[in-house]
């Protein structure tokens, strides 16, 4: 019965929420550009299936991702398991006891950010503008490692309790320096791609485990602490894209030097063998 009533009223928000967005869509068709919409049925049933879809989602999210998540961040900072059974107090716990935490946040920005549905999208669409020139998997891997390496370093600073502007300052300034050297054609998709990575999946996830770091953690705040990790989320890979893309074109030009090398030691090689020919 609880989870029928928690179904009917998450439902109800749900619907409430797609309201203003279905009365726009289909307020400036019928008002501003005076046209039928086309595949009528189709559009309906799309958001009855979006209605269901995120119903069920926030469900999900409500009574397994969310607890997960904490649960997760709350067993691997007991201090008994941290210390291999030891009665050690958690106060006397260093920054580096916590290497388990930072590769679970590692393992879970990494599989969440491959599993995001809107990254899937913008690397079909960026491989399908670029003519293949960006690879779909590249692209997923690449900012999938930046999301992975930003909430390792979120899950850090939570530990150590380092305010989070010095991070963030210090990865902007990163940010727009790679922006003048990494190739001009990939700046717009790397901001991009450090925006579609806060969404359906990653956000959850990531946000339950802040909460539980923060929660669990002697000496946090939950509400300063707690949060945060997110903004990693977005910043990263930003970073890790340009990065993948400075790489990529270093090695392209290295790759064309040792072509035009190699092409230049064939031409001395037959001009040595032409000269020993006329010689002959």
């Amino acid at each position: 019965m609880d989870l029928l009533k928690d179904l009917f009223s998450i439902t109800l928000a749900t619907v409430l929420d797609v309201v203003p967005i279905v009365t726009i869509l289909f307020g400036f068709q019928f008002l501003v550009i005076r046209r039928p919409i086309p595949n009528l049925k189709r559009v309906l049933f799309g958001f009855l299936y979006v209605l269901i879809g995120l119903s069920l989602f926030l469900v999900g999210l409500e009574r397994a991702l969310f607890p997960l998540g904490k649960l997760m961040a709350q067993q691997l900072t007991d201090p008994q398991f941290i210390a291999g059974a030891k009665d050690i107090s958690a106060d006397a716990l260093q920054w580096f006891d916590y290497y388990w935490v930072y590769l679970f946040a590692f393992a879970i920005g990494f599989s969440t950010t491959i599993a995001e549905p809107s990254l899937i999208a913008v690397a079909i669409k960026a491989n399908e503008v670029s003519g293949g020139a960006i690879g779909i998997w590249g692209l997923r891997i690449s900012v999938a490692l930046g999301v992975a390496i930003g909430i390792s370093l979120g899950s850090f600073r939570i530990v150590t309790g380092i305010p989070i502007h010095y991070f963030i300052i210090t990865g902007y300034i990163v940010v727009v320096l790679q922006t003048f050297f990494a190739p001009k054609l990939i700046v717009p998709l790397a901001y991009d791609s450090g925006g579609v990575t806060t969404s359906t999946v990653t956000v959850p996830l990531v946000a339950a485990l802040g909460l539980g770091l923060a929660d669990t953690v002697p000496g946090r705040s939950t509400l300063i602490d707690g949060f945060g990790l997110i903004a990693f989320a977005s910043l990263f890979p930003i970073m890790s894209v340009m990065a993948y893309a400075q790489i990529t074109a270093w090695r392209d030009i290295r790759s064309k030097a040792r072509f035009k090398l190699r092409e230049e030691k064939i031409r001395a090689e037959k001009a040595a063998q032409l000269l020993e020919a006329n010689r002959d």
